[in-house]
């Protein structure tokens, strides 16, 4: 897994979108974290978390970490790069299930 910096994370995932335009999907996880070791995890009112976010396209994996002064910067361009990679979803075609078919006369 490679640990990038933000800027950098949002080009890949960039990337990672446009190799899986015509096949393929990209899976985004965000998970909260503070970054201490495992052995030193006491409850502490001082700490300060950071979100930790992986992507994956099934080959390659990218991750970085965004502190909590920086996500708003991050969240602006994270939503502009999912919002230009979504142009190939279609909606659902609508079917007519048996229940909301109703009987002429009824």
């Amino acid at each position: 897994m490679v640990a990038l910096e933000a800027d950098k994370f949002l080009n890949e995932l960039g990337r990672l979108f446009e190799r899986t335009k015509v096949k393929g999907s990209v899976s985004i996880t965000m998970k909260r974290s503070n970054l201490k070791p495992r052995k030193s995890r006491h409850p502490n009112s001082d700490a300060v978390y950071h979100c930790l976010i992986r992507a994956t396209d099934g080959k390659k994996k990218v991750t970085t970490t965004v502190s909590g002064k920086d996500h708003v910067r991050f969240q602006g361009s994270y939503g502009t790069i999912l919002k230009a990679h979504m142009d190939n979803l279609k909606r659902r075609e609508k079917t007519k299930s048996a229940k909301a078919v109703k009987k002429p006369g009824s």
